[in-house]
């Protein structure tokens, strides 16, 4: 009976508002997190059971969680008689406050509708493997704000909805998965360009990541299974090009690098050299110097030695002394 009494008075005393207050905003976090934590659940069963795309659900589960939290705050301030005038006031001003908020919060806004632009019109989905400037890597998250893009070196990427749906990007997962691979070298000018060729076609062949898109009717008329043509020639070296196909982005990479140590591997074994650039150095220190050189360097010496010659100051004259005779003495 002595805590029913403490919490009775407690609760007719000033203070019990406010602890209704964040009883009720205790409980409003409590059910976002059990709400988003089963949504998270159901979300990832229902995309690998019923192949579902769970863009929308992410966006979704994030849009619900605002809705809730805005609930809470409410109930909160409802509790409290001032906060309570106040609300009515403000809903009062809602036209006036609507706009302040407009022009203050304009890139919000604009993040806002761009994720939904996304989840509507889905240029890329969670799971997706993307390319956005200068980042590669698996979208991880999108929600009303921004977009997680996690990258091969396991860091996250967050990017404004706003500027990703403005940005052309590449989606190496929308529609065909699969993937071609260049695979480039250059060999020597004296290199035997037919053997050349028929190694890096032996070696993306015997590659067991590489797959085959031939028709039958490719494989009747003797069409070969690797494309390899000459694309240039460089100041040292004949450029290759091969075109391999993989099923995915990230076959394509274990294929390129492993096909980077094969393919040098035989050709150093069969002569086919991969060049080098060449530079000669010239070491003008000995060299005769040019006859236009000499003759102006001759000339710049005797317009010096002239006027050096006019700048000599003229030695004065000497005077002619006056021959006086002595006088004899008688």
């Amino acid at each position: 009976m002595g805590i029913i009494e403490f919490g009775q008075n407690v609760m007719n005393s000033g203070y019990g508002k406010y602890i209704i207050v964040l009883f009720i905003l205790a409980v409003t976090f409590v059910v976002e997190r059990i709400f988003r934590f089963v949504l998270h659940r159901y979300i990832e069963k229902s995309s690998i059971l019923l192949k579902v795309d769970k863009t929308q659900f992410t966006l979704m589960k994030h849009l619900l969680s605002a809705v809730i939290y805005i609930i809470g705050f409410a109930i909160a301030i409802s509790t409290i008689p001032k906060l309570k005038t106040l609300s009515v006031s403000l809903f009062a001003g809602a036209g006036v406050l609507a706009i302040v908020v407009g022009f203050a919060s304009q890139k919000t806004v604009s993040n806002l509708i761009s994720g939904a632009f996304i989840a509507i019109f889905k240029p890329f989905r969670v799971g997706d493997m993307i390319k956005f400037k200068d980042t590669v890597g698996i979208v991880e998250d999108i929600n009303l704000r921004h977009t997680v893009i996690k990258n091969f070196e396991n860091k996250r990427v967050v990017v404004p909805n706003a500027i990703i749906s403005d940005t052309a990007i590449e989606n190496y997962n929308i529609e065909d998965e699969r993937l071609c691979r260049y695979v480039d070298f250059n060999i020597s000018y004296d290199s035997d360009i037919d053997r050349a060729i028929n190694i890096m076609s032996e070696e993306i062949v015997n590659h067991p990541e590489f797959i085959d898109t031939r028709s039958a009717q490719d494989k009747e008329a003797g069409k070969p299974p690797v494309l390899i043509k000459v694309v240039s020639f460089g100041d040292s070296s004949v450029n290759l090009r091969a075109w391999a196909w993989t099923k995915d982005p990230g076959a394509a990479f274990r294929l390129g690098t492993d096909l980077n140590k094969s393919i040098k591997e035989r050709f150093d074994k069969e002569g086919v050299e991969i060049p080098f650039p060449y530079r000669t150095i010239v070491h003008k220190k000995n060299l005769p110097k040019p006859k236009k050189f000499r003759k102006a360097k001759t000339a710049g010496k005797t317009k010096k030695r002239t006027a050096a010659v006019q700048k000599k100051p003229k030695k004065p004259r000497k005077s002619a002394k006056k021959k006086t005779g002595k006088k004899r003495k008688r």
